[in-house]
């Protein structure tokens, strides 16, 4: 594993020093790593961002609670899939 040096300003090593602390990250490095990955999930799928999700869910909660049963929603889901060509079978 190769090693790299970097240099941050003191409130960022603050904040990922609680990261730590809490639990959330087991080291420094664990925690970079996590950024990366994410990063390159987000870069790979750039057409969706936080604001497009935070609309969907902001749009979810305003529409109530749907009227259709479960099995309704995933035949639904199935039918647009297939259409798409992303069904999984």
């Amino acid at each position: 594993m190769a090693t790299m040096t970097i240099s941050l300003p003191d409130p960022m090593k603050e904040w990922i020093e609680a990261q730590i602390r809490q639990g959330d990250y087991a080291s420094t490095s664990d925690y970079v790593r996590d950024l990366v990955r994410r990063d390159r999930e987000r870069r790979a799928h750039p057409e969706l961002t936080i604001d497009d999700l935070r609309r969907i869910v902001d749009d979810s909660r305003a529409s109530g609670i749907s009227r259709r049963s479960i099995s309704d929603i995933m035949a639904e889901a199935k039918e647009i899939a297939s259409a798409r060509g992303t069904s999984r079978g």
